[in-house]
């Protein structure tokens, strides 16, 4: 019966692994919806400071209106004043135009940088929920191991009891039992531990969740759609057109100007005494002004803004060498895992043949049961190491998919 559930388990977690194949994209409802209100937010938050930036250009209206009463000859007098002004930038030596491009890279850099922050934290979830999974398994497998020490303490006994050992590998064989039964409330408690640390960035309870199955990708493939080299490359159109910006804020700029005043003055007299007088006026100007800054800090301020821009360039290909190390080393750990693997696949097919032969002599009479139950256990611990080699290989490749965005 032990073996009939161990055999169901497994299949269910295959078929999970199996069915989380068409989930991957869908990778937001790893994380609590909290946390992704949250990054939605750093979103808009972008959107309208990007807005903010672009329309920066455009100088604002002042509209102002005064009124005022004052008693210099014992008799009040009233004024009032109102006028709109305007000088809007029409020239600015292409910083206008380099202005709205700074501003769309420097979104696209913004968004960029959430994309990080929420696939690092998405990688956290996943990692957690394939971590718990492979406890679980853990947490089996080191069950049977029980099972096979205390065959094993069972059998030790008989012979000591036989006269067929002495004490001490009945002392080792209770050890070695007790070692097993240790490891099994290790990895309970760090099964625990990890569930808090799930449950503290998710709101799905595990249990329900499947594990998404994640493809192997080429070297291309991972460079060509990584997101920390898309940031690295929108960083350098940002740069680039904040070095043209700052290069125009030197050059000559041209400037609209309008304006509309109205003022009004009521019961106004000039001495003590004299009659008072009411006057209303209005008018309107417009035209432009040329200007043409002269600073001495213009080539050091243009000189920052180029080496940003340059070093922006270099650090693109520190970040290439930096993935492309990554990805080998990910390559070389999934080939060890393959390795396992077989190794256990190789086992299986050995203790597969000693089980059937086993059953044989048992029916026959020259085995126990103990034989047979020790040889079964054997077989399905190998086939748990298989599945749980398999985890080790998606949590690698986790490590891809954390910046990887197609």
């Amino acid at each position: 019966m032990k073996v009939l559930h161990l055999l169901i388990a497994l299949y269910l977690l295959c078929s999970t692994q199996l069915l989380a194949k068409e989930e991957t994209k869908d990778l937001d409802r790893y994380i609590s919806q909290n946390k992704n209100e949250q990054f939605n937010a750093d979103y808009k938050k972008n959107e309208a400071e990007s807005s903010q930036l672009r329309d920066s250009w455009i100088a604002p209206i002042i509209i102002d209106y005064s009124q005022t009463v004052s008693n210099p000859y014992d008799s009040k007098q009233k004024q009032r004043d109102a006028g709109i002004a305007m000088s809007q930038p029409i020239f600015q030596s292409g910083g206008i135009y380099y202005g709205i491009k700074f501003a769309q890279a420097s979104k696209a850099y913004g968004d960029y940088t959430v994309d990080v922050a929420k696939r690092k934290l998405i990688k956290s979830a996943v990692s957690l929920l394939m971590q718990i999974k492979q406890t679980q398994l853990q947490e089996e497998k080191q069950k049977l191991q029980i099972e096979n020490s205390e065959i094993s303490l069972a059998q030790k006994k008989e012979q000591y009891l036989n006269g067929q050992l002495d004490s001490g590998f009945l002392n080792n064989a209770i050890i070695e039992r007790n070692i097993v039964i240790q490891v099994l409330y290790d990895i309970q408690t760090n099964k625990q531990r990890l569930l808090s640390q799930f449950q503290a960035i998710s709101d799905v309870n595990p249990d329900e969740l499947q594990i998404p199955y994640l493809e192997s990708l080429s070297e291309d493939e991972f460079l060509n759609n990584n997101i920390i080299l898309h940031m690295s490359k929108s960083e350098i159109e940002r740069n680039k057109y904040n070095k043209n910006v700052t290069v125009a804020k030197y050059l000559p700029s041209v400037n609209l100007v309008a304006g509309y005043s109205w003022q009004k003055s009521e019961d106004q007299s000039f001495f003590s005494g004299s009659s008072t007088v009411s006057q209303e006026t209005n008018f309107y100007n417009y035209g432009f002004r040329a200007t043409l800054p002269l600073d001495i800090n213009t080539f050091r301020d243009v000189e920052v803004s180029q080496i940003d821009y340059l070093k922006s360039k270099l650090l693109i290909e520190d970040k290439k060498r930096e993935l492309t190390a990554t990805f080998e080393q990910v390559m070389q750990n999934i080939e060890n895992f393959d390795n396992k693997k077989n190794l256990s696949k190789e086992n299986v097919d050995i203790y597969d043949e000693l089980l059937q032969e086993t059953k044989d002599l048992f029916a026959a009479g020259y085995k126990t049961k103990y034989d047979v139950d020790l040889l079964q256990n054997s077989v399905n611990i190998e086939n748990m190491n298989i599945k749980i080699f398999e985890i080790d290989k998606q949590l690698e490749l986790l490590t891809l998919y954390e910046t990887y965005k197609k």
